[in-house]
């Protein structure tokens, strides 16, 4: 029972965790966009729950994370007013290494599977669902700043989330569970999408060629 506990602290520092990177990162690009103070909280809140709202509406029976503890609102808030006073220097944190992005996704993933697991999901659908937690909250902000979602663009995204989200599928062990799992799992994610960002690794597009 004790474990059981100790296992659910931990998978809720990480939601928190990934709450407050996204908050940062949907604050950022609302204030390059020069909204004011309510819209950037209004991109913020959108990036930091899109996710995972989508993913508790896809899921039967299960209460929308934020609706139901309101710690996650105070927390964006919290965010929110954090990258307003620091927008300098977060700022170039997250255009150097999309860090704030990287965070959430890591986080995200993660507790997206293990939802998908508590919930007896096959493991392409924890996956999906990972990948689902991770990535739609970007993909409601930049649709928001009519930006292109950046998971549609080459740039390597909720792919580095499907394969962070499957390699924590493939380890967890509910009888034999450690956090050494989802360590190495958000090791893995935010290492890989940092390489990805560093380096311009992206994937092929598929256009059609203007016929004359």
């Amino acid at each position: 029972m004790g474990s059981v506990n100790s296992m659910q602290q931990i998978l809720d520092y990480i939601a928190v965790g990934g709450v407050f990177a996204f908050a940062i990162s949907g604050a950022l690009t609302a204030m390059e966009k020069k909204l004011d103070v309510f819209g950037v909280f209004i991109i913020a809140f959108a990036t930091a729950v899109g996710g995972g709202s989508l993913r508790d509406i896809i899921i039967a029976n299960r209460n929308v994370f934020w609706l139901s503890d309101p710690i996650y609102t105070y927390i964006i808030i919290g965010g929110t007013v954090f990258s307003i006073l620091l927008q300098k220097w977060l700022g170039y944190l997250r255009k150097t290494l999309s860090l704030f992005d990287t965070i959430g996704l890591a986080l995200y993933t993660i507790i997206g599977v293990q939802i998908g697991l508590e919930n007896n999901l096959a493991g392409v659908s924890c996956v999906a669902l990972g990948t689902i937690t991770g990535s739609f909250g970007g993909v409601i902000r930049d649709i928001l700043v009519n930006d292109v979602p950046i998971i549609f663009k080459k740039e390597i995204y909720a792919t580095i989330s499907i394969l962070g989200g499957t390699i924590y599928f493939l380890f967890y062990d509910q009888d034999n569970h450690g956090f050494w799992v989802e360590l190495v799992s958000i090791f893995i994610i935010i290492v890989l999408r940092i390489l990805v960002v560093h380096y311009k690794i992206s994937l092929p597009s598929i256009y059609r060629k203007n016929l004359v």
